[in-house]
């Protein structure tokens, strides 16, 4: 019998209290009987999965928010991958957590689901930034969910950042980040704000209604946020992401391994072989081809090797570990190039960014392809 290699899995829950004017996941801000319905078909897509019995080595649901929906419809759905994907020993199982749509008993519940971490959406803690960027919590309640989860039993806990905010300043970045770190969770992840196309931010930037911080100001946003979580002994394994020793968050690493990974949900995407496709977005018509057994792919593609290869060097070279050059097939003379201008080191064939080429990075990965 060949044996499953266990891999990563993921589900998306689709639904927000609110769409955040940065926002261009596949969310959207709906309640009523759609979000039961959604969460019963996302249950019934695991259970029916061609993939059933590929052990799960982590389980991330994201979204949108999951824990917006009940906490009896997040722990059938999380059943349910449990029996389709027996999970490995030790296995990391993640939800996102918005502050303003938790409490303990739900955390509690969550708990003896079987959820084991946790990446709260904190975004800032001046409540001014949180209402300018369209979230429904304040500083408070970040700070009550972080206690919370702790009492429901989750040790491993991450609080997601965001700098280059508009009209950010640096003091104000170091004092949200500061604040975070009063809270000693066991994970960070501090990212810099980007105007996505189509989104409300995007279109007030095109007006000129948007006043955002300069790239050398992004620069100084980054630099601040290294010095100051290492400072505070969380190591960045990735560009964007901190933690304290064997609290690497184990699913995003997948990704940026370039591995396989199953999904499920409206807009879930996922990669086996060399064969990737999208689910159907909108949770309507999701539900609808659920219950009907249609075709649930509304985009697919087939990757060539060349762009297997892209991905594995644009994904692996943002991490501190970064690449093998025999392994990417990297083209030795923007290695070469890279590495003259300082921003990677070569040792023993592995190629890692310097701590100047974090702020190069897509260009380092578009010299090494």
């Amino acid at each position: 019998m060949t044996r499953l290699q266990p891999t990563a899995v993921y589900v998306h829950i689709p639904f927000c209290p609110s769409k955040c004017g940065y926002c261009d996941f596949n969310s959207f801000a709906m309640s009523g009987d759609i979000v039961e319905r959604t969460a019963r078909a996302i249950e019934a897509e695991i259970r029916r999965s061609p993939h059933a019995g590929t052990p799960a080595k982590t389980i991330f649901f994201g979204g949108g928010t999951p824990t917006f929906i009940p906490a009896d419809s997040l722990a059938a759905i999380l059943h349910a991958v449990l029996e389709v994907h027996p999970p490995i020993e030790g296995c990391e199982i993640t939800s996102e957590a918005n502050p303003g749509t938790v409490d303990s008993e739900k955390f509690k519940r969550m708990r003896i689901a079987g959820f084991n971490r946790l990446s709260i959406g904190a975004q800032s803690f001046h409540d001014d930034e949180l209402l300018r960027l369209d979230r429904v919590h304040s500083a408070k309640e970040t700070r009550s969910a972080v206690c919370a989860a702790r009492d429901a039993g989750f040790e491993n806990i991450n609080l997601d950042l965001m700098f280059a905010l508009p009209e950010h300043s640096r003091s104000r970045w170091r004092r949200s980040l500061e604040s975070a770190i009063e809270l000693d969770p066991a994970h960070l992840s501090l990212y810099c704000l980007t105007l996505e196309p189509n989104t409300r931010f995007a279109k007030l930037a095109q007006r000129g209604e948007l006043m955002l911080p300069s790239e050398d100001e992004q620069v100084t946003f980054f630099e601040d946020a290294s010095c100051i979580a290492e400072a505070a002994g969380y190591r960045q394994y990735e560009i964007s992401n901190y933690a304290r020793p064997g609290f690497e968050c184990r699913h995003n690493l997948c990704y940026w391994r370039c591995e396989e990974y199953i999904a499920y949900g409206p807009g879930a995407v996922q990669r086996v072989g060399n064969a990737r496709w999208t689910h159907i977005k909108h949770p309507v018509a999701y539900c609808d081809a659920v219950e009907h057994g249609a075709d649930l792919a509304c985009e697919r593609e087939t990757l060539s090797e060349a762009q297997l290869r892209l991905e594995r060097i644009m994904l692996g070279i943002r991490t501190t570990e970064g690449l093998r050059a025999d392994d990417c097939d990297v083209n030795r003379e923007g290695a070469e190039k890279c590495e003259a201008k300082g921003w990677i080191a070569i040792e023993d064939g592995r190629i890692a960014l310097t701590a100047m080429g974090r702020n190069f990075c897509n260009q380092v990965a578009l010299e090494l392809c």
